[in-house]
């Protein structure tokens, strides 16, 4: 069965070369049913309940099962709108979302693991909070997937030695691979799509700022005072060996920085260099700048393997588990995704529209704390960069009119698609590489439902008091 999906689905896109481009330009999300988001329904399940329930079963397996809903779509799909139509749906979506969103993480991930934080301090409370506030700001000037790799080794090495760590990554998670990233378009996907669409580079520096250091100057004191109650309570109980003791901390691999500027300059080149040439890929455009960007990235990882010695990366821990399974399992949302994003693109013809109807009032004017709470709630179970153009397109999509004139909305639509990343584990792919990460280096972190339950009790009250102080 595994194989015949497989086949299918590799016959899907390597015939979309030799096929004429479908007449439209995708599916038209009025006439589907929720029905059609039955398969992104359960590969959220799957990632959710199979780690919990059948941990062998998904660790080596999690690659067919994504395989599976991938295929419980697009057979489906094809066999009702036509092969071409499924076809032109998911090389669109692979094109233009999938292969810069992964590329990106991929040279993030390789680069960034060749930077080695050596030493070792003491995981103490305050500590973990200076860790956290320097990974806060570290963000948004190399991403929130280039911040994560540097500083989740060395915060586990610290606290290597204390029985209670999981809370210490899931604050990482919520600050360093979400929160940080969310004041220029290089700290996260969402901003940067904003960017390729017109939003000014400084534009979220200048209007986030407030909100970001809002929930920083919220989230660093409580993480202080939950992380000290955990260090006082190990006081009284026996302490692991420290496999790695306090030592004098060292940045290596120095040679890698360079790169990571190599990686901001192909992102800003991609945005500014427009040489109005395009490729026609079945019915998808795909720009001569944005090839040229994700070649210079791939190229940047490459250099990076080739001067980085592979003892610096096994010093690092570094192993590519974590971006293979961001890999496969994002490949399989990204199809799964389809349907959901084309009945939302309906707007108030479409499905979902009691949710679309939301976020205007009665004079059609926008309410941004709907629009802070929709695209953020949907960015925690969506991939936040889709998510974040669906809404701002739904605001009306023109950047100079969203910059000037409705600002306060570009800001909640902004804020929401960034900050609620954090809300569970696959709102961001950084989330998924930090648990990984963790989980390799014996950390027992919480399931899917464990970790919402940690964001709804610390996250939701802090984004509330968010939007009465900046949206209401």
């Amino acid at each position: 069965m595994m194989r015949f999906i497989s086949a299918f689905l590799t016959a899907l896109l390597i015939s979309a070369p030799a096929m004429a481009a479908p007449a439209g330009h995708g599916v038209d999300g009025s006439q589907l049913s929720l029905a059609w988001i039955l398969p992104f329904v359960g590969i959220l399940l799957s990632i959710a309940i199979f780690p919990l329930a059948a941990p062998h079963v998904w660790h080596h397996h999690f690659g067919k099962i994504a395989l599976f809903w991938a295929a419980a779509f697009a057979v489906p799909f094809a066999l009702t709108y036509g092969f071409e139509l499924a076809l032109y749906e998911i090389v669109h979506i692979i094109l233009v979302d999938y292969v810069p969103f992964i590329i990106l993480l991929f040279a993030l991930f390789t680069v960034a693991g060749g930077i080695l934080v050596a030493g070792n301090l003491h995981g103490s409370p305050a500590t973990n909070t200076v860790i956290l506030a320097i990974g806060t700001v570290l963000a948004s000037l190399i991403g929130t997937t280039g911040a994560s790799m540097v500083l989740i080794r060395p915060l586990l090495r610290a606290n290597d030695d204390r029985r209670y760590q999981a809370h210490t990554v899931v604050f990482f998670i919520f600050l360093v691979s979400n929160i940080g990233g969310s004041l220029t378009p290089l700290g996260d996907p969402p901003l940067f799509l904003g960017f390729l669409r017109g939003v000014d580079f400084f534009w979220t520096t200048q209007h986030l700022s407030m909100e970001t250091g809002f929930l920083a100057l919220i989230l660093l004191p409580v993480f202080f005072l939950i992380d000290t109650y955990f260090y006082r309570k190990e006081e009284n109980l026996p302490r692991p060996s420290d496999p790695t003791p306090d030592s004098r901390l060292r940045l290596l691999g120095l040679q890698n920085l360079p790169l990571l500027l190599v990686i901001i300059g192909a992102i800003l080149m991609s945005a500014y260099w427009q040489p109005g040439v395009t490729f026609n890929v079945y019915g998808t455009e795909v720009a001569l700048q944005n090839i040229a960007r994700d070649v210079i990235l791939i190229l940047a990882a490459l250099a990076s393997l080739w001067i980085t010695s592979t003892e610096l990366r096994e010093q690092n821990g570094f192993n590519w588990e974590p971006i293979k399974e961001v890999a496969k399992l994002f490949v399989g949302i990204f199809i799964c995704i389809i349907p959901a994003l084309a009945i939302l693109k309906a707007g108030s013809t479409g499905a979902l529209a009691p949710l679309v109807a939301l976020v205007t009032n009665e004079a059609g004017q926008p309410r941004d704390e709907m629009y802070f709470w929709m695209t953020g709630l949907l960015s925690g179970v969506l991939d936040n960069a889709p998510t974040y153009l669906v809404f701002f397109n739904l605001a009306g999509g023109d950047p100079q009119v969203l910059m000037y004139t409705l600002t306060s909305t570009l800001q909640a639509i902004s804020g929401g698609a960034v900050f609620m990343g954090a809300l569970t584990y696959i709102g961001n792919a950084p989330n998924f590489m930090v648990r990984s990460i963790a989980e390799n280096r014996g950390v027992k972190m919480p399931s899917f439902f464990g970790y919402m339950a940690w964001s709804g009790a610390i996250l939701i009250p802090s984004f509330a008091l968010l939007t009465w102080v900046f949206f209401l």
